[in-house]
């Protein structure tokens, strides 16, 4: 496969030219102009943070992508699915609420909020993926499956689960429904180490099934209704909860892969990520941690695979923030350096998996050409 072409540019501005400016010249230069946006009604696939959560894209950001698709004769419009953990997104009402408090009002962002699989989250279609191996139906959210273009609008940073978030993860996770992402966190369940738990109760916390039980101050998850989203992992300061299906982070990662196929597959498609404010953990925490490297940049491609690799190729050259996660994790007693960012951050990870299955399904490629703006 030929590398595909990912273009990019710094954060550096002069006098009189915004960041705005600058990803509105990254995108027309990656080619965004070339789809027919005549009247075609345009999900642009952001994650809207989760209240709390200071890490999210602004909202300036999607107003620039969204005035762009105007100016080609497009109808955009901001999109997102309902989440399976406790929090304010879990149905349309309060996620459309949450995405106000954060800013992404229509006067702000010059577009309207259409939450991809309904109100509670059942609105979905059942989309066949093509050399799939793992899904036989991705289960998205119909308004993104309903629209004419899909874009995605990435917030490139750390996961608990994945390693990063990136295209890949915004669309196979982020366009799943509430049963889609049921199907993808499946294959692995988490399991309480009695010798490390405290009884401090934060995964309880974290637990949207109420599978969390305590006896002699320790805890124990039922897996009858545990979903293996991993948030408790994350939420563990004691690292008392860990996965010891030691393929289940590779499962979650090659399902990912395929459900970003059925998104995207045969659809005019574009894609955006921006690598700052890289927190350790996803914008689907109530909260932030500082963030493990510097921001790097704005980053597109018509290919979402080449895309997210040279994301992370632009991370890993980067040196780790002083007092943050990663940079505590690296002088931790008996650490073992993975030489790679995120799994230093968090090591049951294994992102290289969502790649290599991406391209191995014909999704993209991971050779490209880094054009800089």
């Amino acid at each position: 496969m030929n590398p595909s072409k990912v273009y990019f540019t710094n954060l550096r501005t002069k006098i009189g030219v915004s960041q705005l400016d600058k990803l509105e010249r990254l995108i027309r230069a990656a080619g965004i102009g070339e789809i027919d946006f005549d009247h075609k009604m345009t999900a642009i696939k952001i994650h809207f943070g989760e209240p709390g959560n200071l890490t999210f894209l602004r909202p300036n950001y999607a107003r620039r992508v969204a005035d762009v698709v105007k100016s080609l004769g497009g109808v955009p419009f901001l999109t997102d699915c309902n989440t399976l953990y406790p929090g304010r997104r879990k149905n349309a009402l309060e996620h459309i609420e949450s995405a106000y408090e954060n800013g992404f009002t229509p006067y702000a962002t010059g577009c309207q909020i259409i939450i991809g699989d309904g109100l509670k989250g059942s609105d979905d279609v059942e989309i066949p993926v093509r050399n799939g191996q793992y899904v036989k139906t991705a289960k998205i959210g119909r308004a993104i499956m309903d629209a004419d273009v899909f874009i995605s609008l990435s917030h490139f940073k750390g996961h608990e689960a994945t390693g990063f978030g990136g295209a890949l993860k915004n669309i196979g996770m982020g366009c799943g429904s509430r049963r889609g992402k049921m199907e993808q966190h499946a294959a692995g369940k988490p399991v309480v180490s009695k010798r490390r738990c405290v009884g401090c109760r934060q995964c309880a916390k974290q637990c949207a099934q109420d599978a969390f039980t305590y006896a002699d101050k320790k805890a124990s998850i039922d897996h009858t209704k545990c979903v293996g989203c991993g948030r408790c992992i994350a939420a563990c300061n004691f690292d008392a909860i860990y996965n010891p299906n030691d393929d289940a982070a590779e499962m979650l990662d090659r399902k990912m892969a395929e459900y970003a196929m059925a998104v995207v597959d045969g659809r005019p498609q574009f894609h955006i990520s921006l690598v700052i404010d890289v927190s350790p953990y996803c914008d689907c925490h109530g909260e932030n941690d500082m963030a493990i490297l510097p921001d790097v940049g704005m980053f597109a491609s018509f290919d979402p695979v080449a895309l997210d690799q040279a994301c992370a190729d632009a991370c890993l050259r980067q040196q780790p923030i002083p007092g943050s996660l990663l940079d505590d994790n690296m002088h931790r007693e008996g650490f073992c350096d993975h030489h790679d960012h995120f799994k230093n951050t968090s090591p049951e990870s294994e992102w290289q998996a969502c790649l290599e299955h991406a391209e191995a399904i014909g999704l993209g490629s991971r050779a490209y050409e880094l054009i800089e703006v």
